[in-house]
């Protein structure tokens, strides 16, 4: 605010006249009423204190003494500032009494202590300007926010002063314990309630407060500025990149922290020890102070959450979300007066609006993975990236859980179907107290449609086996994904426990249908006698199914380790031992000799079996050794190991 302004405001009302003053001056003793003994024992009083009040104030009268106006009293003298307010708070209560007498002699002396008020209250104001204006350090939110718990209980008592106006002595040990810094800052407050209780206690609450709310608003206003906020439109907001907004939000999300935690409990705990003394004075001031820049604060969000949906709003809208949530308590504390309702009332709009976002994006995220709309089957059965794409979505959706659970509170899931009740079925049908939170059926619902559009994508193969591979590969990524996340804790080991069922069963569809022709080329009995003719019938039947089975699932591809080294193991131990029994019975019967129809040892069905089902990037890791020269060794020298 210019200094001409605040200048208007620190003189706006106006000095008593000369003649006010001068006709009872502590000078001129002649005119003052002289005392009698019929006087009363008030009356003394009285005198006594409209004299004392009236020796100081003159003494501290700018418009009388040049020293007075460019001297501050309360940096010149503490002492006498606090005894220049124990004698207007004097005066204050002999006009009380003065004001009950109806004698002539009392209403002039009533006019002549008005004026010595008026002249006091404009010094009181001259100081608590100065002091508000020249520790501006002192009393910024930061440090008031931080001072000492010790140093806080006296916000709580008034200021009381010993007889020569000095601090009692509670009240001084607690400053000796304090740093030099917060001492600094407790005596300013100090100051600034001693001021502001004697002037609201003489009538002069509006001039002090409308002091402190220029002065202190200008304070908060560069504080929010400082923080980066600024006011925006929604039509200005629904212009910006994403890359423009997302840098705004992320400013937003770091000032929240700093405007909650310390420009405004700061402000709200000036202004409670400032004017502890009325609660309805501290309450408005800091509710006009604040409101300006605490409605820009939370206001913001609601912008954001009116603007144009798009899924990768969805983290930001949700850390904004959390923020509100995680700090209302604080808000809700430091706006708790009716005068700040406006205040509380506008975070929790945003709080809702942003709630109803998140609602929004993740039903336009289910209507995706519905309408996705790719029609070539994955190559080899693999992972496909609508799965792909859709858990990490989730997986990350689930790092809010606290947030989620709040939004997605009173979500039910459509009416039941068949696969739906499966889904969700657990011990919560027998104990109504464990039912599923909103957001673990929402979650679960999701990847219920996603798998409702993988068992469709797995129709598309022209191979049955494929489909069955990629329903198992498909499950097991999203199987995975849940219990490396917070979806584990959402949907429960319950949950895990039967798609991992399911994903065996799909392995082991896919192992039949893979590899049943390689299994039934071998006689049921693999240690039964054979005539050559037939022996050699069975292993040209068996070279045939294993060569062609091999090469077609060499394009097979089983992404996660562990399910392919399940997959593997499986075939193996019935394959690799069910020929080799076949194998070492037919050469005992056979004799030494290599007989030219038997092309593959048990040895080499195991190495052919390990490098299957690894992906393009994964075959670097495999040994590189390959199945044909080791199936050449043992050609040249057959018979099991």
């Amino acid at each position: 605010m210019p200094r001409k302004g605040m200048r208007s405001l620190l003189f706006q009302f106006s000095s008593p006249s000369n003649n006010s003053i001068s006709r009872y001056s502590i000078s001129s003793p002649s005119r003052t009423p002289a005392l009698t003994p019929r006087r009363s024992f008030n009356d003394a009083m009285i005198e006594q204190a409209v004299e004392s009040a009236a020796a100081i104030v003159m003494k501290w009268n700018p418009d009388s003494s040049t020293y007075a106006k460019v001297t501050s009293m309360f940096y010149e003298d503490k002492r006498e500032a606090m005894q220049f307010i124990k004698r207007v708070n004097d005066l204050q209560k002999a006009m009380h009494l003065m004001a009950s007498d109806d004698s002539v002699s009392s209403s002039d002396r009533l006019v002549y202590a008005q004026g010595l008020m008026e002249i006091a209250m404009k010094r009181l104001q001259k100081e608590f300007y100065q002091i508000l204006s020249m520790n501006r350090a002192h009393l910024d939110p930061e440090s008031v926010s931080t001072r000492s718990s010790r140093c806080s209980t006296r916000s709580s008592t008034s200021v009381d002063f010993d007889e020569d106006g000095t601090l009692d002595d509670e009240l001084q040990v607690v400053e000796d314990s304090i740093s030099e810094v917060e001492q600094i800052s407790s005596i300013v407050m100090e100051d600034l309630r001693a001021i502001a209780e004697c002037m609201i206690s003489s009538g002069y609450a509006k001039e002090c407060v409308n002091m402190y709310k220029v002065i202190r608003k200008s304070i908060i206003d560069e504080g929010v500025y400082r923080l980066g906020l600024e006011k925006l439109s929604a039509s200005r907001i629904n212009k910006m990149d994403w890359e423009v907004l997302d840098l705004k939000i992320k400013n937003w999300l770091d000032a929240i922290k700093l405007a909650i935690r310390t420009l405004f409990v700061g402000e709200r705990i000036l202004c409670d020890h400032v004017f502890s003394s009325s609660e309805s004075i501290r309450e408005s001031c800091f509710a006009d102070i604040s409101r300006e820049g605490a409605l820009l604060l939370f206001g913001f969000p609601e912008l954001v959450a009116k603007s144009k949906k798009s899924p990768e709003k969805m983290f930001r809208v949700l850390d904004m979300y959390s923020s509100i949530a995680e700090n209302w308590p604080d808000i809700e504390s430091i706006f708790s007066s009716e005068s700040s309702s406006v205040v509380r009332s506008q975070a929790l709009t945003s709080l809702t609006k942003l709630g109803e976002l998140v609602r929004a994006i993740v039903m336009d995220l289910e209507y995706s993975i519905q309408k996705n709309s790719s029609k070539s089957p994955v190559a080899g059965g693999g992972v496909h990236s609508l799965t792909l794409l859709s858990m990490n979505y989730l997986t990350f959706l689930a790092d809010y859980c606290n947030a989620l659970t709040d939004i997605f509170a009173d979500w039910t899931p459509p009416e039941k179907s068949s696969l739906e009740h499966i889904f969700f079925s657990s011990t919560s049908e027998t104990d109504d107290s464990q039912s599923a939170s909103g957001i673990s059926l929402r979650m679960g619902w999701l990847i219920l449609v996603l798998l409702c559009k993988l068992d469709n994508k797995a129709k598309r193969y022209k191979d049955v086996s494929l489909s069955y591979l990629f329903l198992a590969n498909n499950l097991q990524h999203i199987v995975s994904k849940v219990r490396s996340s917070n979806l584990q804790y959402l949907l429960g080991d319950e949950w895990i426990a039967k798609q991992e069922v399911k994903v065996r069963q799909f392995a082991a569809k896919y192992e039949a249908l893979a590899w049943g022709r390689v299994f039934d080329s071998l006689p049921e009995n693999p240690t039964e006698k054979f005539s050559q003719e037939e022996a050699k019938e069975i292993f040209r039947n068996f070279n045939m199914a294993f060569q062609e089975t091999h090469r077609k699932q060499k394009s097979c591809f089983i992404p996660d380790p562990k399910l392919r080294d399940e997959v593997k193991l499986s075939i193996g131990r019935k394959l690799v031992w069910f020929y080799g029994e076949f194998y070492r019975a037919q050469k005992a019967y056979g004799g030494a000799n290599e007989k030219p129809y038997i092309r593959f040892s048990p040895e080499d069905i195991g190495n052919y079996l390990s490098d299957l089902y690894f992906e393009p990037s994964d075959w670097a890791s495999v040994s590189t050794s390959s199945p044909s020269s080791t199936s050449s060794s043992h050609r040249r020298e057959p018979g099991p190991r």
